[in-house]
């Protein structure tokens, strides 16, 4: 299947409490991302204690599936990092296919990896790697594979593959089949379109409650498909304002990138 310009073949330990004060001073919000290093099975911070630069290096020996999931996954964890506060860059490590798989990269909406030189100094680096791959020295996160199944073409909006991508926990094999994608396409029509009609209603703020469940799902080893079941809920929750889930759902697309509010100013 052809998308993007890439030919591709498809057959948390924090108290609520914490997060809650997360519109106060970076001082008195201070949330800690906690993810499983693929080494030891045991839970270690992903930013360093002493508040230096965290690289996200992403291991990928050659395009594919599994390589796009591995970069999404890094692309995610430097987004966590830096709502956590942490300064943070991505760093695509390999010399195969390095322009193919930037140009992917880009068109499943991952901000781009940067060059980095040894003149940055002392950093605090995460690999991320494929299960069963590359075994760098540090700390290591490992993604399951994409399996190729029989597929469904995700046409102009390659968000439906991150979507679907993103719904499934990285620890978890995925197969890109014709239900998996489809589930993906329809939330994110459905989800532009509510979020299109939230915006038109007055701005409300993430409720902190709210807000807590989010940061305690992403914090806890980057647990993405809990951050999908809070958005659920938020949108079926009767008693929620308009502009209250209108704002929910734009602080956890800066996580998500999927572009939610694409649509706003559409035609209703």
């Amino acid at each position: 299947m052809t998308c993007w310009g890439v030919r591709l073949r498809f057959s948390g330990v924090l108290s609520g409490n914490a997060c809650r004060a997360y519109g106060r001073p970076q001082a008195y919000a201070r949330c800690v991302l906690r993810i499983i290093d693929a080494r030891t099975g045991e839970p270690v911070d992903a930013s360093t204690t002493r508040r230096g630069l965290t690289c996200v290096e992403a291991h990928v020996p050659a395009l594919g599936p599994t390589a796009l999931r591995v970069l999404l996954v890094a692309d995610v964890l430097v987004r966590a990092l830096e709502l956590g506060g942490t300064p943070v860059l991505g760093v695509l490590s390999g010399d195969r296919d390095q322009a193919e798989l930037r140009t992917a990269a880009a068109a499943l909406g991952i901000r781009p990896f940067e060059d980095v030189g040894a003149g940055l100094g002392e950093r605090h680096v995460i690999h991320v790697v494929e299960e069963g791959g590359a075994k760098p020295d540090g700390v290591r996160v490992a993604v399951a594979p994409v399996a190729e199944g029989r597929g469904m073409p995700v046409g102009d909006d390659p968000a439906v593959l991150r979507l679907a991508l993103l719904s499934r926990r990285r620890s978890d094999p995925v197969r890109l089949d014709d239900t998996v994608l489809g589930e993906a396409r329809d939330t994110l029509a459905r989800w532009r379109r509510v979020v299109a009609d939230w915006a038109r209603h007055p701005s409300r703020p993430v409720p902190d409650e709210v807000r807590g469940q989010l940061r305690t799902a992403w914090e806890d080893d980057l647990d993405v498909p809990s951050v999908l079941r809070v958005l659920h809920r938020v949108e079926s929750e009767p008693d929620l304002p308009n502009g209250a889930r209108f704002e929910t759902y734009a602080y956890a697309d800066r996580l998500l990138g999927l572009d939610l509010t694409r649509d706003l100013g559409a035609p209703a």
